[in-house]
């Protein structure tokens, strides 16, 4: 079928004519002024900063502490000092919180590292993941309560908007620890798998191991953060994000020390066999982990945390207190009021997605009802061709029937000349013997 344009449009469909040329993108013959609206955005962006709340979660002795001072190029951990042998450890899971005022580039972001010592040290690690689960929902639990406020001029987000899970380098598969901690917490947190310390492994044993934790995390029903493509993306942002994609889980190795390597200082870990460098893609994944989680996906984590799963619990949460509401009503209302937490950017973004459903929604319609109308143009086409050719049909048989009533006389005619000739020579033949 040729593409649908208003020229193809039937004569008796003005309606669809004039809703079709509604849907044409007019381009202003002048400059206007309104493509300066992102530069708005991201100057009060700017000058209110940004912040992020991320958690990590792990055993002891992975890196955690080193891996978030790697990621931020500062040092948000101090060094840790040496435990006595005879000092008894926590007999529970602690949740700490540590905040600090990172400036880049006169761009501000609070940062919020929240870290969970003591998670899967003991033999009976059993409910060890609950202190976790908790904290997330009291953040929960303090955002809703600030929306139920009649100020909401000053509302602050803490809200966990994702959470490095840390999974020890055994080469082998998950542990049952790691499986049942993020089926309890795959809904209520942006998982992000991370191998730690995979300098202990070789490239075919983390490519293995990768295999192996996908496959479990795919058996479970596990779901975590990938990227998502958008239809504006350029192919080099896609191209971006296929490869992080590829790389989860992203084999990782964290360093705040400069090692000295053919006269240049980078980040790394020295041994007697080599150097890994940190910021080496060829070495681990640490770049790309960065990329997702920094430059390029952090605003899209902090969106579907307060979009998806904020707004899951939310739902759950009121209807347990017996609050329940036909989602039908005010739907548009309410989606702006779920998105009233974002970002400007975020905003402008969402909004554009409503208003292209909406136009790809009319579009559908206007479609549908010129399929029809060609549809039954096509039928009634189809009913002519077959009553013509019943017609052409039933000529054909008459004419045959005709023909075969003439070439039966004629073989009668044929039949008849030759037994007459044959009486005339018969006689003949008789006359002269007598």
């Amino acid at each position: 079928m040729a593409p649908l344009t208003v020229d193809s449009l039937p004569n008796d469909s003005p309606t669809i004519a004039n809703g079709l040329k509604s849907l044409v993108k007019k381009k202003p013959q002048g400059y206007v002024g309104f493509s300066n609206l992102p530069n708005q955005v991201h100057r009060r962006s700017v000058k209110q900063g940004f912040y992020f709340t991320c958690m990590v979660v792990g055993e002891s002795g992975l890196g955690k502490s080193t891996l978030v001072n790697t990621l931020f190029n500062t040092a948000l951990y101090p060094p840790k000092q040496q435990a006595p042998l005879l000092e008894e450890s926590p007999k529970t899971v602690e949740v700490q919180a540590i905040s600090a005022d990172i400036i880049e580039n006169d761009v501000k972001l609070r940062l919020t590292v929240i870290d969970t010592p003591g998670f899967g040290d003991y033999i009976n690690n059993e409910d060890s993941w609950k202190p976790i689960l908790d904290n997330i929902e009291s953040r929960f639990d303090a955002y809703l309560e600030q929306e139920n406020r009649v100020n909401r001029s000053r509302m602050v987000d803490n809200r966990v908007h994702a959470c490095m899970y840390f999974i020890a380098p055994t080469g082998h598969s998950l542990k049952p620890l790691d499986v049942e901690f993020m089926k309890r917490l795959h809904t209520k947190v942006n998982l992000i798998p991370v191998i730690a310390k995979s300098d202990t492994l070789t490239e075919e044993e983390i490519q293995g191991f990768k295999q192996r934790i996908l496959a479990d995390i795919h058996h479970h029903g596990i779901q975590i953060f990938t990227p998502s493509d958008y239809a504006n993306d350029e192919p080099e942002t896609i191209a971006q994000n296929k490869e992080i994609v590829n790389k989860i889980p992203f084999a990782i190795v964290g360093s705040d020390k400069e090692v000295e390597v053919n006269g240049k200082m980078v980040r790394g870990r020295k041994y007697p066999w080599g150097v890994i460098e940190v910021d080496n893609e060829e070495h681990c994944d640490f770049s790309q982990l960065r990329q997702m989680l920094i430059r390029t996906h952090m605003e899209e984590l902090k969106e579907h945390t307060s979009t998806i799963i904020y707004e899951n619990y939310r739902s759950a949460k009121l209807q347990e207190l017996g609050i329940d509401q036909d989602p039908s009503v005010f739907k548009d209302v309410l989606t702006h009021h779920c998105f009233s937490s974002i970002s400007p950017l975020a905003k402008m973004e969402e909004e554009r997605k409503l208003h292209e459903s909406r136009m790809e929604k009319m579009e559908a319609e206007m479609k549908m009802v010129f399929q029809q109308k060609v549809q039954e143009k096509e039928d009634k086409l189809k009913q002519t061709e077959e009553e013509l050719y019943t017609r052409h049909k039933e000529m054909k048989e008459a004419l045959e029937k005709q023909r075969y009533e003439l070439e039966q006389k004629k073989k009668k005619l044929e039949a008849s000349e030759r037994n007459g000739t044959l009486e005339k020579s018969r006689k003949k033949t008789f006359g002269f013997k007598n």
